[in-house]
């Protein structure tokens, strides 16, 4: 782009052409199913969880991963906004409605829970005013509530089979569901909420997204 006339910006034909090419690159890089091998197929002893707190003759971790995945063949939109009742209503949502959803399907009510911890121990969250309706979907808060309620398991991604689908995993400022797909090596895909340009939510980015912060376990 360049300047043209009384501060006009013109957009050049490079300009344009590089944009394309960067756009097409995202949107490649998004959409190609990525090659995927079942833990089975690689050897890994799948985690079952001995708890099932929906009684619904399918154990906590099992539903919590197809939960998420349920949730994400939604499709839904992403959109960061507040929500009277807490729970997104208009097919919108963040990374943090992917985990909530996930474990909701499994019988556990993470606003619930959330509020009644944040509401029993706030110096430990540091929150002034606590509001049940967000602070569920805040992934400062989710970490701390993960810390202090769930099984705290490693962030060291060499050995890959410590990380089941159905664990959750907190990078900075971003959090997802672990799945039972894997690449060649053993290292899962994770399924996630990142943007609106997202056109697959299960992807092979749990070793490249970011600094990984947490490793949870509520199955």
């Amino acid at each position: 782009m360049r300047r043209h006339g009384r501060g006009r910006m013109v957009v050049t034909a490079a300009a344009v052409a590089t944009l394309a090419c960067a756009l097409f690159l995202a949107w490649q890089l998004n959409y190609v199913p990525h090659p995927s091998h079942s833990s089975e197929e690689l050897g890994i002893e799948r985690y079952q969880s001995p708890r099932d707190t929906d009684a619904d003759g399918v154990d906590d971790q099992t539903d919590i991963l197809e939960s998420a995945r349920a949730y994400v063949a939604t499709r839904p939109r992403y959109q960061s906004r507040y929500y009277a009742g807490g729970w997104p209503d208009d097919g919108c949502g963040v990374c943090t409605d992917v985990v909530a959803r996930a474990l909701l399907g499994a019988g556990i009510d993470l606003r619930a829970l959330v509020a009644a911890d944040v509401g029993a121990h706030p110096e430990a969250y540091g929150i002034a005013a606590s509001d049940p309706d967000i602070d569920f979907r805040r992934t400062q808060v989710l970490t701390l509530y993960f810390e202090r309620n769930a099984q705290v398991l490693t962030t060291d991604l060499s050995d890959v089979a410590v990380w089941q689908g159905g664990d959750i995993v907190m990078w900075e400022g971003h959090v997802g569901v672990v799945s039972d797909r894997r690449r060649s090596d053993g290292m899962p895909f994770v399924i996630h909420h990142w943007g609106p340009l997202q056109l697959r939510y299960e992807e092979d980015r749990l070793d490249d997204w970011g600094r990984i912060v947490g490793h949870y376990r509520l199955g």
